[in-house]
């Protein structure tokens, strides 16, 4: 169960990524932004990932 969670997990952050990119072109989002916006979005996706995985852990 944790290797299709893990799988899952990089399946998502991969796609959120994608997404975040065409974010900044379309929002046109400064060079020097898009560090700190790709970090606050891989952060919060993770900690959501996490307690997902906790809750189903528990369940």
């Amino acid at each position: 169960m944790i290797s299709i969670f893990i799988v899952f997990a990089v399946f998502i952050l991969y796609y959120i990524n994608k997404m975040t990119y065409s974010l900044c072109l379309q929002k046109e989002i400064p060079e020097e932004k898009q560090p700190k916006v790709y970090r606050t979005i891989n952060v919060l996706i993770t900690i959501l990932l996490i307690s997902s995985f906790v809750e189903i852990a528990l369940t």
